[in-house]
């Protein structure tokens, strides 16, 4: 890099620190680049090992809605409901968000027979291509559909996480909806807008501890073709790169770059929380603070249902067309749509001193709603513990006999019992909700500083308010 460069480098990161600190200068926290190690690059320059561990996921999934369909209706005997919402459900809140942000994304295969058909080939992109290549619609940006698919599925979530046959045919329209956004719209638009497993793991990205960002901004102003955009397969410019949240992991930047100029890096955790950016849209970020709202309402709705000792409202929730069903339903909305979004925005009111302006209202709910997303992280995290746990020993079960009809491949059939956590589970519960919580607290902590929204106020609404739904929590978790 020459001297020119190296002046507008340290311009740019001094212009960037003030922006991102409203004007007060602080250490950038130390990143380690994954992609020196030569181990690392080779897995992540080559398209072989992902695509290879994409191709196997797509078999599982293949192989879980034929299971769903033709296998045992009886759910803890059936592939489909232990791989979904045992397996893979506790792997994702577990391990792939916690560390890996959107790393599920990388390797997802519902996008995959749709992208192979936009890009004309298999490994990379060939001359002849299937699909209208249109524009995703201004109006329909943002995770606002996203929201409203996870609100969907948690209006029957108690049938579908114990239905195979259901799962199976969610998991089909989840591939043909894909499938069918490829054909018409550029890029991954199912991924960015629709998909809410999509937008449940990209909005916790902010907290993991890996992202993937430009080396040196210089070299990337200086290089005309924007190879990094060109390829990406989510539409997004890494220069522009506010946060993890929308990047899927995929590395087609990194290995697209002609001046090896991407890192793949080891952050600390939560790096991108109360780190806004000066130049954001409040409209962009309003969308994620409404999902934001719909994750801690689900939690709360989700450990009710299936933790929770109430046997009425289990009832209701299976029962699905009836009128408990229809009074279920509306609770649960009215929660998500009405009761977590109005008492949200009553802290933030009067955390503002309650302004006149609905701009100044609105910029401010988008900005708090970072402090809802290591409660709502950890949330998941404790009712994932009490909701999966016990259930992982029909694993091993199921995999010598996927479809429940008697098998025993490796002689793992007859193994019963469950996972005895009940000594550690509360504690574990409670731990991980108070880290949750202080997290949360800490990034409320921050916000003053940096947006000058609070005028030096300590945030004690929304320190209220994420106490209030951390004690809902351990109410419905531990009792």
């Amino acid at each position: 890099m020459n001297k020119v460069q190296q002046v507008v480098w340290q311009e740019t990161v001094v212009q960037g620190e003030r922006d991102l600190l409203g004007g007060e200068r602080r250490a950038i926290p130390q990143r380690i680049n994954l992609y020196r190690f030569p181990g690392i690059r080779h897995l992540l320059s080559s398209r072989w090992p992902q695509f290879l561990l994409r191709t196997l996921t797509l078999a599982g999934f293949v192989f879980t809605i034929v299971a769903g369909l033709i296998g045992s209706r009886v759910g803890s005997h059936n592939f489909a409901i232990i791989f979904v919402w045992i397996a893979w459900w506790t792997a994702l809140k577990l391990v792939f968000i916690p560390l890996g942000g959107r790393s599920w994304c990388s390797i997802c295969p519902i996008p995959l027979p749709g992208e192979w058909l936009q890009q004309g080939g298999i490994l990379k992109k060939s001359g002849r291509h299937i699909g209208l290549n249109r524009r995703w619609p201004k109006r329909l940006k943002g995770s606002w559909l996203q929201s409203s698919g996870f609100l969907i599925i948690g209006l029957f979530s108690a049938v579908t996480l114990t239905d195979a046959r259901l799962t199976a045919w969610v998991l089909l329209g989840l591939f043909g909806l894909a499938l069918a956004l490829s054909l018409v719209f550029e890029k991954r638009a199912f991924c960015s807008y629709v998909c809410p497993i999509g937008g449940f793991s990209g909005i916790y990205a902010k907290a993991a501890p890996v992202e993937v960002r430009v080396v040196d901004r210089a070299i990337c102003a200086a290089h005309s073709e924007k190879s990094c955009y060109q390829n990406c397969p989510w539409g997004l410019y890494l220069v522009a790169l506010q946060d993890s949240s929308q990047c899927g992991l995929c590395m087609e930047c990194l290995r697209s770059c002609p001046s090896d100029n991407v890192a793949v890096n080891l952050r600390p955790f939560g790096t991108d929380l109360a780190r806004e950016k000066a130049n954001s849209r409040p409209s962009n970020r309003l969308d994620e603070a409404f999902l934001a709202l719909v994750m801690l309402g689900s939690a709360l709705a989700f450990s009710a249902v299936f933790t929770g000792p109430w046997g009425d409202l289990k009832s209701a929730a299976f029962a699905i067309g009836s009128l408990p069903w229809l009074v279920y339903g509306l609770g649960f909305l009215i929660l998500n749509l009405v009761i977590m979004p109005g008492l949200f925005t009553l802290a933030v009111w009067t955390d503002q001193g309650r302004p006149r302006s609905k701009d100044r209202l609105r910029r401010a709910i988008a900005s708090r709603a970072q402090v809802l997303l290591p409660l709502g992280l950890f949330a998941w995290i404790a009712f994932t513990i009490s909701f999966a746990f016990p259930k992982l020993n029909y694993v091993v079960a199921v995999l010598s006999d996927p479809l429940g009809w008697g098998w025993n491949l490796f002689g793992t059939a007859d193994v019963s019992g469950s996972l005895n956590v009940s000594s550690i589970s509360s504690t574990l519960q409670v731990t991980l909700l108070m880290i949750g919580l202080f997290w949360s607290i800490k990034v409320a902590q921050r916000l003053p500083k940096i947006n000058n929204l609070a005028n030096g106020r300590h945030s004690l609404p929304i320190h209220l308010f994420c106490l209030a739904f951390t004690l809902a929590m351990l109410w419905l978790l531990v009792g």
